[in-house]
Parts: C-alpha cells; structure tokens; sequence
C-alpha cells in the first residue's frame, strides 16, 4: 500500500485557531523525579521488554546475539507489529512500579491487541509465562529462547493478545473495544483499576468515540475505576492519525467536554518522572472520587483522570532504512526491517538495533538481572498478568424458582412481561453480580419491570445517579456489548435485550468474543465464565409499525456460524418456555445465548412442568394441535401419543408468531379437512436440528429425529428467521428433500402484523395451502378435494387482505386462542 510522504519523523500537529485559556483546562503537575534506584529499574525493564519483543518478530535463532547476526538466524516469514510495542512496554513498566508502591489491584488493557510482543515480553520479565506454561518459558535462556522462536509460528503465541495471553480479557484483533470493555470490567468490582491503552488509530473506530462517556455510567460508590491513556504516536498503517492531527488544546477541550480531566505526558527527555507522576496523581484522583461517593457525599459530574501520552512510533527502533524514515512514522507499525532475512545492508541494521538494548546485562545467561525485577509487584496476585479476576473469576447466580412467575395455560401473554418480573427477582437475589445493558430500548421492549426494586445508573442524570442501579441504557449497541463482555470476563453475568433487528451491529464483536471464549476453552488455567446472553424482541413480525428498517433477523445466522460448542440459539413458542429458557441461560456458562421472542401478548400452550419439559427436549410433538387427538384426556403436551396412522404431513413453527400460525393452520385445517392427518411440532431449540454427525450436543439422534418428523412424511418448516439458515442447519439429515422451508423473505413495509405475515408468505394459509397440497399426495379423501379446498383457503386469505386493505388493521379475530 503507498504510504504518505513525510519530511521528518514525528511531525507535530498543525496549530489550531482555540485560544491559549484552553490549555489551562489540563492538569498541569510538577514533576516528581523518580528515585535514581527505581529509575535505572524502570529503564531496565524497558530495554529488555523492547529487546525480547523486537527479536521475537525477527529471530529464529542466536536469541541472546551470542554470534553474529546471519541470514540463518532470521525468521523465514516476518510477522509481528512493533510500532506500539514501546509505548505499551513504557506504560507497563510504570504500572508495575505503582503497583508495587501502592498495592493496588490492577488489570492491563491494551486496544493496540496487535502489540502482543509488548505483553508477551513483559509477561515473561515478571514470570506470569512461567507460572501459566511451567517448563515453556522459564526466566532463563531456554524459556528466553522458545518464547522468541516460537512467536507468530504455528505452535506459539500468535501476533495479537488473546486468551493464550495471561491477564488478557480482551481480543486484539479488532479494533475498538478495548475501552468499553474495560468499563465492564470494573463494575461491581470497587478495588479495581483498569488501565486501558487506546491506540490513536483505534480511537478513530465509532465504537471507541462513544465508548469514552462510560465515566457517565460509573457509581463510584460500587464500581471500580477506568483510567484510559491515548497513546498518539501519530501513524496508523500507512497514514497520519485524525488525534497525531490535534493539537495539545483541541484534545484538551475535545475531553474536558467529555467529561475527564487531562494530563499530558509527552517530555521525552523525562519520559519516566513525566508518567509515573502523571500515574500517581491519576490514581489519588480516583481515590478522591470513590472516596467522596463511599463517605456518603458523591461529587457530582466528578471529573475522572485520562493521561493522553505522546511518543514516537516504533521508538527505539531504527530510525531510517534505505533512506527512508522509520521511527516516527507509519513504517514502523509492522516490521520496520522487512527485508532482514535477504538483505546484508538490513540485517546489519537489524543487529545494530538489537545490541543497542544491552541484553548482555540486562539478560545475562538469559535471566533478567534484579534491578529489573525489583520494578515488579512483591506479590505473584498483583502482577498485570496473575491478577484472579482475570482468569478465574466466575461467580454463580442464586437463582430463584422461575414457576411462580409462569402464568395459566389458555391465556394470552407477553414473554417480556413475565420475564421482567422474574428478572426482578433475579436482581434482587444477586445485588452485585448480574447486569442489564439496554440501547434505550427496555421499555418498548416490555422488561421494565426490571425497574421495580433497583434503577438506571446514569450518574449525570440527577434522577438516577449515586442509587446502584442495575440497568444500563445507553443508546451504543456497541457499548452495550463492550460492558457485557467486560462484566462477564471479569466472572459476573450481564443480559443484552435489543430490538432485533439492531443486535447486528454487534455482530463482529459478538465474533470476536466468540474466538477469545472458544481459545480460553482450550487453555488449561482459565476457568467457567457466565455464558453472554441475548434477550432478542421486537421482532420483525410486529415491527409492522416502525416499518421495513426494523424487520431483520439476521443475528440468528451470526450465532449459528460461531463454534458449535459456544452456539445456543433458542425460540420458546410462549411466555412459559420462555422464562425456563432465560432461567436455564443464566444458569449456563461459556455460552453465547440467543433467545428470541414476542412482547406483545400471545397465547400460552403449555403449563410451567409442561414448558419445562418440552424446553429440557429442544422440539416436541404438539399432540393438542395434531390430528388424531390421543385418546388419554390426561396425556402430557410432550409424551409419546398412542399408536395410531402416521401423519399426511408435520407442520413445524420455530419462533413465536411463526408457530402461532402453524397452530391457527392446524385449526383451520381440523375443520376445513379433517380427513388431513397432520402432526403439529415445535422446536424451541433451534440447535436440536442439526445432523447428529454435527458433534453439537443438543442435535437430536437419527433415531429420534425420525420419531419426530417420521421418515418419509413432507415437513414445512415455519420458521422467524431466513429460510436459507434453516436448510443449513438440516443439511446432513435424511430425506431433506420431502422438507420445506418458508422464512422471512424481505419482504415488509409499514403495514399491520398480519400483512407481514401474509407478504412473507408463513401466515396460516399459506401454511393450510401446503398442507393441503403435500397432503393430498398421500391421502385419497383429501386427493380429490385439493382444489375446492385451496379455493377455500384463498378465498379466506383475500378476505382478510381485503379487510387489512378497506380498515388499515387486522380482523380482531385473527388473534384468538386456538381452540381444537
């Protein structure tokens, strides 16, 4: 890619035209000079760090440079970002010393996530390498050397933080994030400190720009604190960055307006007494705020410390090659020498670069010499890279009884409703371990009463601040995610409802959580998190009203294409299965759980022990909808039927509305036709479908697949989301071809709920017509009425249209409980 001209390294920001007054707005410290001892510590540290990061993105070999550099030493493919790594060392360096001076509890952030040779380097100069892979990378010359060789090569720690990486709750692949998961992070977690570096590129990202208002959701009372540092060294990959660009007053008035205090650190003379002063008032202000809040008189608006720290990019590193600048510029970013394996001028450089560290001091025989680990935490639990909560953090729910919540069978109800009482109780047994983040969106959504017994915590709103609520609403889907991820890695459980068609936006980050789980899994020394859960309504069925840009259920498709082992997506059919659904996902851990379904109120089919029954089985036989009747009056909703004549053809409903159709059709059809044997199922756990041959745990057997859906009988799937995702899921099953599958189609606009049905073409005649239709191949009496009866179905289908088209609503009748 071509990269932009430069004159010079590190070129300053263009003035700007604010008055010199807003400079008076940054904090302005008098430098409190390190002790001569610690100093030549910390600079210790961040030779070595620097020197063991730079040689893992280029060395095979000769690690400790005992020999000349020569080709054969050098990796064959080059991979590894170095630019940030610097100034993410420096910042380490300085949390250890403040650590180590104040005992305090501290977890590591690090947005850049493509620094991982910063981390790793670090991590093995304070023995967290050696403590999680005993016999890998010991502090000494073997442990040195495997760390080095084996970086970004299949085997070894790859070129981004993630769950491999101690300390890390974080995926640094994408950027963005950083910031609003480490506000999750210290919620409920009063003795917690999260320094979180934002890159200057990352802090381009849309997610980034709202994720620094998380301050306005921080009760300083309960919570613990997030100090950011933007790091500006000036360059993305190949261009200047939008805050290299800003001068020292735009940034200042851009965060004072946000609501933070800044300290700039940018004295690279002093850079050390410059950071650790900075970090030490940092750390007494946000002491001073939660000590105002926990004595019982909160500032209001408090403003919290950032320190906006200014260094060259890929400092220390070479400074031109071939003529062409490197430190201070977009070409230190991934290997500034990226032709050290073939070029005698590049390796020479290469050489210079790594001898001027000092190893043979600092790293003697491989091991780092005490001044260096005099800089460190005295205790192993303090250390960025062993702190518990980031690791082994998972605390259990008390969950209450979901039954006295559940309602009669026979009435109409709103899955929300009910599970918004639940959810009451839920925040009334756990005070401090479970979370509700919103997009502004819980009311419409019919959970408020969630609200009952806790609040809103927005601490700028003189209405809800300094009172503990459990509920965050703000309207960032992409901070709503970042908090949830944060709280759930730091052991606790959080609930993301949402409009449906909006949790797309989260889509990548629920991916790239998705990677970090399905890593941590395979790591020994990680242990249980809660799973992340989903709360998806408003969906396209009744968003009829807010018209076409709100009917999309698409994050199904996202959930499914994640690892089977993480995947749960799950659709109850009414507002009993859905409070034992919501009640089994918070009870889960490691999972990413989806659960969709209706607000409005719809009808409820199956008592609590028969909803939870069916929901513990993923999919049922509906023998009340199904023809014939079993003979038994007292017969279960869910067990096996007499024997009797297997169906002309199964109708099967996944999602609320969907099956509400499916039943409506089984009615119709049971006096249109009775002579149509039909089988009436639901699935409520979308993954009981997949092939058994899949390896997921809920996929029904082959056996009981075809208990379900017979073997040779035609099956209609009605099914919420896109028809294309459900003929994934059944691929690899037996006989898909006598299965059809009818979805949302996009199709929709401002019309009424039955119209959208109708257009999608899942509504109960369209659902009648087929029956009739693939029945009628296998069933003479109804052979030769198919076409009276498909009249009849039209006729009522155009009835109804022609009624939503002269009256602009739906017949009320359309909504009555079926009745067989």
């Amino acid at each position: 890619m071509p990269g932009e001209v430069i004159d010079r390294p590190n070129p300053p920001p263009l003035p700007s035209h604010l008055p010199d007054y807003v400079s008076q707005l940054a904090v302005q410290l008098e430098k409190k000079p390190l002790s001569a001892q610690d100093r030549d510590a910390v600079r210790d540290f961040r030779r070595a760090a620097c020197y063991i990061a730079a040689a893992m993105i280029f060395l095979r070999d000769n690690v400790l440079l005992d020999s000349d550099l020569s080709f054969d030493d050098i990796k064959p493919r080059l991979l590894g970002h170095w630019g940030t790594c610097p100034g993410l060392i420096l910042v380490w360096a300085h949390l250890n010393l403040i650590i180590r001076n104040q005992d305090l509890d501290m977890l590591y952030v690090i947005g850049p996530g493509h620094g991982a040779p910063a981390a790793l380097a670090a991590l093995w100069l304070e023995g967290s390498l050696e403590r999680f892979y005993p016999g890998e990378y010991a502090r000494d010359e073997q442990g040195l050397r495997n760390l080095i060789t084996r970086f970004s090569v299949p085997g070894g720690f790859p070129s981004h933080i993630n769950a491999e990486t101690p300390g890390a709750i974080h995926e640094g692949g994408e950027l963005g994030y950083a910031l609003a998961v480490s506000f999750g992070a210290v919620m409920d977690n009063p003795d917690l400190i999260v320094t979180c570096v934002v890159g200057d590129g990352e802090a381009e990202s849309g997610p980034t720009a709202t994720a620094w208002h998380a301050i306005k959701y921080l009760d300083p009372k309960e919570s613990g604190a997030v100090l950011p540092i933007l790091h500006v060294n000036g360059f993305k990959i190949s261009e200047r960055t939008i805050f290299g660009c800003m001068d020292d007053k735009e940034v200042i008035a851009l965060f004072s307006g946000y609501g933070y205090q800044v300290c700039i650190v940018e004295d690279l003379d002093n850079i050390d007494d410059d950071l650790s002063s900075s970090l030490e008032w940092a750390v007494a202000e946000i002491q001073k705020i939660q000590g105002a809040a926990r004595s019982g008189k909160p500032i209001v608006k408090p403003r919290w410390p950032m320190i906006v720290m200014r260094t060259p990019k890929g400092w220390t590193g070479p400074k031109a090659v071939d003529g062409q600048i490197i430190e201070g510029s977009f070409r230190s970013h991934q290997v500034p020498l990226p032709k050290a394996k073939s070029d005698k001028t590049q390796l020479a450089d290469l050489k210079e670069w790594l001898s001027g560290y000092d190893i043979e001091r600092l790293l003697p025989n491989g091991k780092p010499i005490d001044t260096i680990l005099k800089t460190l935490p005295s205790k192993d639990g303090k250390k960025l890279g062993q702190v518990k909560v980031s690791y082994d953090p998972y605390k259990a729910l008390k969950l209450p009884d979901w039954r006295p919540f559940a309602v009669s069978k026979g009435q109409d109800n709103s899955c929300m409703k009910i599970t918004g009482k639940f959810l009451d109780k839920v925040f009334q047994e756990n005070p401090s371990s479970i979370r509700l983040f919103s997009p502004d969106e819980l009311e419409s959504n019919k959970l408020d009463a969630v609200l009952d017994h806790t609040q809103r915590d927005f601490q700028w709103d003189e209405y809800s601040r300094a009172n503990g609520g459990r509920v965050i609403e703000v309207l960032s889907e992409h901070c709503c995610q970042g908090f949830l991820q944060g709280y759930t890695l730091t052991g606790r459980t959080g609930i993301f409802p949402s409009y449906e068609s909006f949790l797309g936006i989260v889509h990548t980050m629920m991916v790239q959580y998705s990677k970090f789980s399905k890593i941590a899994r395979d790591v020994k020394w990680r242990g249980d998190l809660s799973s992340i859960n989903y709360i998806e309504t408003s969906t396209w069925t009744r968003q009829e009203h807010n018209g076409f840009s709100h009917q999309n259920p698409s994050f199904i498709g996202a959930v499914l294409n994640i690892k089977p082992s993480a995947a749960r997506v799950y659709l109850p059919p009414d507002a009993n299965c859905f409070l034992s659904t919501v009640h089994h996902c918070l009870r889960s851990k490691n999972y990413v759980n989806l659960i969709i379904g209706s607000k409005q109120p719809t009808s409820v089919y199956l008592s609590p022990d028969q909803a939870d029954e069916h929901c513990r089985l993923g999919a049922s036989i509906w023998h009340f909808a199904s023809t014939p009747a079993p003979s038994s009056s007292t017969q279960s909703q869910t067990e096996a039927a007499p024997p009797h004549p297997g169906p002309d053809v199964v109708l099967v409903g996944i999602g609320v509305e969907v099956t509400f159709e499916v039943v409506k059709a089984a009615e119709l059809l049971r006096s249109l036709c009775p002579e149509l044997r039909v089988r009436v199922l639901n699935v409520t756990d979308l993954m009981v479908l997949l092939p058994e041959s899949s390896g997921h745990p809920h996929a029904l057997s082959d056996a009981r697949f075809r208990e379900l859906f017979t073997a040779d009988a035609p099956v209609l799937f009605n099914y919420h989301g896109y028809p294309a995702e459900l003929r994934g899921l059944l691929f690899g099953r037996e006989g898909t071809a006598r299965m059809a599958v009818r979805g949302y189609m996009e199709e929709g606009s401002t019309t009424t709920p039955f119209d959208m049905l109708l257009v999608n073409v899942v509504s109960r005649f369209d659902v009648a017509r087929w029956a009739v239709g693939a029945g009628a191949e296998r069933n003479d009496e109804v052979r030769g009425r198919v076409e009276e009866l498909v009249g009849e179905v039209e006729r009522m289908r155009e009835g109804v249209k022609g009624y939503i088209s002269r009256e602009g609503k739906d017949p009320a009748d359309l909504y009555n409980t079926p009745k067989f």
